[in-house]
């Protein structure tokens, strides 16, 4: 039995959870925000960063796979 994922299924997650966590990174450092979460920023973004860095190496594999199989026909 496979992973039951594929590359555009994951692609699609890490898209969504890093939007999720920039949007929320930057609602709770706005300067008049009455928000009272404490949550350390700086790793919420770092999270963020990191999230949003894979969701941009599936796209590139995606865009690569792409390229390979046009050359091939």
């Amino acid at each position: 039995m496979g992973f039951p994922l594929g590359l555009w299924d994951m692609s699609l997650w890490l898209a969504v959870t890093a939007i999720i966590l920039l949007i929320t990174s930057e609602f709770l450092s706005l300067p008049y925000s009455k928000v009272k979460i404490y949550v350390d920023k700086k790793k919420l973004r770092n999270t963020a960063f990191v999230v949003s860095t894979a969701f941009l190496i599936t796209v590139v594999i995606r865009i690569v796979s792409v390229i390979i199989s046009i050359k091939r026909v």
